[in-house]
Parts: C-alpha cells; structure tokens; sequence
C-alpha cells in the first residue's frame, strides 16, 4: 500500500512538471509559432514528456492489480 501511494505521489509530481512546462511553452503562440510548430517543438523537449510518464505511473498505481492482503 505504501509502494503505492509513493508511486502515486512521484506520479503526479512528474505530470505537474510536465504539465506546467508544456502549458508554459504555449507562450510561443503569441510570438509567432504555429500550432504544428509548437508541437514539433514539445516533441524535442524531454521535460514535456515528464506529464506523459506521470500520467503512466498514476495509472499504473491505481489500476496494476497488487497482491491481495
């Protein structure tokens, strides 16, 4: 249970990460990129797939079914 929960923490603290760099590279809209431009530019950056591999472990840690106790 607390393997769990701490991989649920490290989780959501990587989708947060994540999450926040890629809304904060949206900021390239308003100087000019275009929207395939932009996500060809999130698509070379490594801490935008930081939101993806969270969102795997938080559903690996709710949905993996564990031993029964």
């Amino acid at each position: 249970m607390i393997m769990r929960i701490f991989l649920l923490l490290t989780g959501f603290g990587l989708a947060v990460l994540g999450g926040i760099s890629t809304i904060a590279y949206l900021n390239l809209l308003t100087t000019g990129y275009t929207m395939i431009d932009y996500l060809e530019f999130i698509k070379g950056r490594v801490e935008c797939y930081l939101f993806l591999v969270g969102m795997l472990i938080i559903w690996l840690s709710i949905y993996f079914p564990g031993k029964e106790e």
